[in-house]
């Protein structure tokens, strides 16, 4: 049995106007019955309170539609603010595709 995976790559800001894309683009990708969504955030530069709390939303309504989310390849910068507003605690985060590949679709 094979997992519905969908991989969302996010770079640059994430602020108010692209979480609201990030928001919009979660809730359609839910509707295609995603199992597994993995947030790639290799090109993220940077995260403003706006963009943190769609990640939030993005994980609510994931958890909504008994789904999982995962994120990657996160930034230091990006890293200090998860641990700073516990979120570190909320998403699971990998180091990178690969890593996210072998623990998790690996025990599948």
């Amino acid at each position: 049995m094979t997992l519905n995976v969908k991989v969302l790559e996010l770079s640059g800001i994430l602020d108010g106007i692209r979480g609201n894309e990030l928001r919009r683009e979660v809730s359609s990708i839910l509707t295609n019955g995603v199992e597994i969504l993995l947030i790639d955030m290799k090109e993220v530069k940077f995260i403003d309170s706006s963009g943190l709390g769609a990640l939030v939303s993005a994980m609510q309504m994931v958890r909504a539609a008994n789904a999982k989310l995962f994120v990657c390849s996160i930034s230091d910068q990006v890293r200090m603010l998860f641990e700073l507003t516990k979120m570190d605690r909320i998403f699971q985060t990998f180091a990178d595709q690969d890593e996210f590949n072998r623990q998790v679709l690996a025990i599948q």
